[in-house]
């Protein structure tokens, strides 16, 4: 039978809020997810999950089957925390999936990497999306926003907790350059169109920030730029756009490859 919490100053849910916030430090490493959604990804996923807290005027699908071993910890509706505007009652403090840089060049890669991408919406649409479109995984460089962030878990739909993310930096562009991978930046105009960028070979894609673009330092790694042709009157699109249709257009070059 779960025991009840009922303060908010209760040390679990004082983790579990640190984790709900991104503060891995304070929360003992953990990373806090919410929803039923989530925490079925999670398990499905083969993620640790350490405990389940559940506001006590909630119950869990029968389909949402948690192992027997699992702590459930109930908590008063007036003491349950969340990060989100509309809360589930369900959240769970989850061990992250950690991955190195060569987890991503399994197979033949295709690796997306942000540059201070700073909304947690795109970066959890380009995952979703990476996912979706058969990429190996994902690089997040200095400035972007963390993959654990509320919105950005809710965003990939759970493909955060499956694709192989990396924080990484320069040198970690130079371990992927050493292994076969071209460095693409994507830039708005004066690149490769991108039905013409050869993305059937290994390649990683360089996206920036959404007003800023690439640093100048980042487009200096690159070995080519590639543009996507918009004959409309807008001078670029949205980051999380841009990733999604240049990742489409590698799958499907890489389907007629088959």
């Amino acid at each position: 039978m779960p025991f009840l919490i009922t303060s908010r100053t209760n040390p679990r849910l004082k983790q579990l809020r640190a984790a709900l916030d991104g503060l891995t430090r304070l929360s003992e490493g953990y990373i806090g997810i919410e929803g039923e959604h989530l925490l079925e990804e999670a398990l499905r996923s083969g993620l640790e999950v350490k405990s389940v807290f559940l506001r006590e005027d909630r119950v869990l699908p029968a389909s949402l089957i948690l192992p027997p071993t699992l702590e459930v910890i109930s908590v008063a509706k007036d003491a349950f925390v969340s990060a989100t505007e509309s809360p589930q009652g369900v959240a769970a403090l989850v061990i992250p999936p950690r991955h190195s840089p060569e987890a991503l060049l399994r197979g033949k890669p295709l690796i997306v990497v942000t540059e201070a991408l700073q909304d947690p919406g795109n970066l959890g649409t380009l995952i979703r999306t990476a996912e979706a479109f058969g990429a190996t995984g994902l690089v997040t460089l200095s400035g972007t926003v963390s993959p654990w962030n509320q919105k950005a878990l809710r965003a990939s739909a759970g493909s955060a907790l499956r694709l192989p993310i990396v924080a990484g930096d320069t040198a970690t562009i130079d371990l992927l350059r050493r292994n076969g991978v071209r460095i693409l930046a994507a830039v708005p105009a004066d690149g490769i169109p991108a039905t013409k960028a050869g993305l059937v070979e290994p390649c990683a894609i360089l996206l920036g920030n959404e007003g800023a673009g690439l640093s100048a330092s980042m487009l200096g790694l690159a070995d080519e730029r590639i543009t996507i042709p918009t004959p409309g009157p807008t001078e670029s699109l949205n980051a999380a756009v841009a990733g999604s249709i240049l990742l489409y257009e590698a799958a499907r070059q890489r389907a007629g490859e088959q």
